[in-house]
Order: C-alpha cells, then structure tokens, then sequence
C-alpha cells in the first residue's frame, strides 16, 4: 500500500510535536500504510529541526522535515503537500495524539465512502483549565459528528482529516495563503470543494486527542476563536457574492448575539461559570457573523512568543531534509 504520506504543521511546541510524531510512528502497519511523514516548521529559526533529529531512530518510514521560515498556517500546509506525493494526505496538528488505529480507520472509512475529505473525531484535553471551566474547553477543542461512519455535508478543520490529492488539493496551492494569520483556510477549500461538488465523510472510529497547551486553556483564547468561526459562514457569502444569504447571516448572528448573551449574564449573575462561558461562546459566534470583516490574528507570528522583526526579515525559503 503505503499511499498515505502525514502532513504535521509544527509552530514551537517541541512537546506537543514529540507526543504527534511518537503517536504516528505507533499507527498499527504503520510501514504498509504510510510512505512519508512530513513535518513543516514554521518558525523563522527552525525551532522543530532537533526535535525531528532526535526521534528519527525511532520512525519506521520515511520523514521529511521541511522548513518553512514565512509564518502562516496556509503556507505551512502548502509547503508541506509540496514535499509530499502520495495519492492519499492525512493531516495531523502538533497538538493532537493520534491513537494505534487511527491513521488505518481513517483510510477505511475514506476509500469506502469515495470522499474527497474524511474527517474524523477529536476529544479536547484542557489539562491545565480552570476546574470551573475546564469541560467547556474540553468541549471546545473537541469535534463530535455522528455515531457510525458516513457521508456528511458538514466540512469541519482540517486537523486529523485525510484527503485525496488529485480531487481535494489540486494546484500548487490549495490553501489560500490570504488566511494564513487568521485561520479560515480550510473553510475556503472545503467551500471551493463543495462548489465543485466533492463529497464529505465522516470516519466515527478515527478519533484523536487535542492537547491545549497552557496559553490556549483559557477562555479568552476560545472567545477569540470562536469569533472568528463565527465569521467564517459570512465571509463565505461574500466570498460568493451571495448578499441576500449574507443579510440573512447577519441578522440570524445579531439574534444570537442577544439572546445568548443575555442568558450568558443571567447565569454570570447566578455564579455559574461554566453555563457563562458556554453561552458567551455562542453569543460571541453570533457577533462574529455581523462583524465579519474584522480580522483576528490567531495563527503564525501573532500566536507566538516571538520572533522579532529582524528574525522575519531573514527568513529564507523552505528547506527540505529527508531522513
């Protein structure tokens, strides 16, 4: 076989990259399934490039480290499909764990529905939450969909999905490089696809874990991206010229918005704090929906500790090692 080559964008979370890849290269037939596994670093120093060094012994296919200095989530992902070949790509984020069965679920189910994108589940793990908030995080960094493997007409991120190349990532760049601060550019694809026609699956077996690190187990970080899914079904509209379904859009996100946000401050007042957070997400996705040309930077340079200018300023094209 081996026709499934694993793209993990990896953004200075030595850790959470370390647990991903351990994770991949304990896939049951790893060796039948997977030709490559191609990490991209997307910081401009290389920060990943000892963590790829050291666990190179233990892969039991081929790795690929590819470094990808400009920073941006889209970019990273085309750079990575660019290092790779296969007919089949599985995406994996560096914070998730992928569980012994996952990568050979996720193909069955993906050749059995004849999908161009399978998606699979994912189960958030906010370790480091506040008790009183900590199962909304879980659940926000948690993807649900049905109990049993089937097509769908829902397109969710593209962490832990797989694709097939010649009909979901056609083109030197698949991903609109437009969104690469701002997240969204699995949404555009996956609108593009739909467009065309492609079909969707749901693989219910091929679950993985989503660690938040410590930064994003707050429920500040999960308002902001929540906002910005929020956003996500308006810029569609527009996107598509479509200006009647975005008013519609709009006024259903300002209902929201209301409603939501005042049973977010009945309970408030109540003390409970989880139900808070809960229905703030909500009101806040509803606001997201009318404020949708507003740009929030979640992604690359803006969700990181650094770099300085002077480190972006020498970034240098991607660099590919094949160990």
């Amino acid at each position: 076989m081996n026709d499934i080559d694993v793209v993990i964008p990896t953004l200075r979370r030595p850790d959470n990259l370390t647990r991903a890849l351990r994770s991949v290269f304990g896939q049951d037939r790893a060796a039948d399934l997977i030709a490559r596994i191609v990490v991209v670093d997307n910081s401009p120093e290389g920060s990943a490039a000892p963590v790829v060094e050291a666990l190179r012994t233990a892969c039991p296919v081929a790795l690929t480290y590819m470094h990808e200095p400009n920073p941006g989530v889209a970019t990273a992902r085309n750079t990575g499909l660019a290092a790779s070949d296969s007919s089949l790509v599985a995406f994996l984020d560096d914070d998730e764990e992928a569980p012994s069965g996952w990568l050979g679920h996720l193909r069955t189910a993906h050749l059995k529905l004849g999908s161009a994108v399978t998606f699979g589940p994912v189960r958030g793990v906010a370790a480091a939450a506040h008790p009183d908030v900590r199962a909304y995080l879980d659940r926000f960094f948690s993807r649900e969909g049905a109990a049993a493997t089937q097509l769908t007409d829902i397109a969710y991120g593209c962490g832990n999905s797989m694709m097939t190349r010649a009909v979901a990532l056609a083109g030197l760049e698949p991903f609109d490089t437009r969104s690469d601060l701002t997240g969204g550019e699995d949404d555009r694809l996956f609108a593009k696809l739909r467009s065309e026609g492609a079909r969707f699956g749901w693989a219910a077996d091929a679950w993985v874990y989503e660690h938040a690190p410590p930064h994003r187990a707050r429920v500040g970080y999960a308002l902001k991206r929540a906002f910005c899914y929020g956003q996500s079904p308006s810029q569609t509209c527009v996107r598509g010229g479509e200006w009647a379904r975005l008013a519609l859009t709009m006024t259903i996100g300002a209902g929201q918005a209301m409603v939501y946000g005042a049973v977010a401050a009945i309970l408030l007042l109540a003390g409970r704090r989880g139900g808070v957070a809960t229905f703030t997400d909500r009101s806040v996705r509803g606001l997201g929906k009318v404020l949708w040309p507003f740009k929030i930077r979640l992604y690359g340079l803006a969700a990181s500790p650094v770099p300085t200018l002077a480190t972006t300023a020498t970034a240098r094209a991607p660099r590919l090692v094949s160990i």
